[in-house]
């Protein structure tokens, strides 16, 4: 009785961690062109310590209502050598649609244009303003999910009291590791994935 429990035990574990390494995918290199035309590859910035990517989709409220944080933690962590970016998934957003956009909103980030959807394929991204670290030499995706809990589907609190992003951001930078069972989903736009 023991020995199976024990059993049962080691396979939950073991489950829980495969399900952990799914949804912490690695990323690939990419050659993207942003609104600006401006070409970016995962190997320019292998001299920056990570790179945070945004999910970002033209017309979504919650994308757009989450941008001052976005912009806050930049700001914040401007002195780490940190990199922020965005990327658009969305088969519908063209880069005028994109560059359109940016400047009715004030986006003052580079938003890549992920054609193919191939940052979106493996990365596994299904929603807007996601975000993910990836540390660019390894490749890994350290995080993955939202800026913090202030944004919901209908809801949204003056303040957040959980800072999901900086959090993760802190642990990575002192050497850690991000548990994810504590990070709940993001909210945010479907993003339809095509298959090719």
């Amino acid at each position: 009785m023991l020995r199976n429990t024990f059993l049962i035990c080691s396979l939950l574990v073991a489950s829980s961690a495969a399900l952990a390494d799914e949804w912490l995918r690695s990323i690939p290199d990419f050659e993207l062109s942003d609104h600006l035309g401006a070409t970016h590859t995962l190997q320019q910035y292998a001299d920056n310590e990570f790179v945070v990517f945004y999910v970002q989709g033209v017309g979504c409220p919650i994308a757009r209502i989450a941008l001052p944080n976005y912009r806050e933690v930049r700001d914040e962590y401007a002195d780490k050598n940190i990199e922020f970016l965005m990327f658009n998934s969305n088969i519908q957003d063209n880069l005028p649609r994109i560059a359109k956009e940016a400047g009715e909103f004030g986006i003052d980030f580079p938003i890549m244009k992920d054609e193919g959807q191939v940052l979106a394929k493996a990365l596994g991204v299904e929603r807007t303003a996601e975000v993910f670290i990836v540390n660019p030499r390894t490749k890994e995706v350290l995080y993955r999910g939202p800026i913090n809990d202030q944004l919901g589907y209908e809801t949204q609190r003056n303040n957040a009291n959980e800072h999901f992003l900086k959090d993760a951001l802190n642990t990575v930078l002192a050497g850690g590791t991000v548990n994810m069972d504590d990070v709940p989903d993001s909210k945010g736009c479907l993003v339809a994935i095509f298959d090719t």
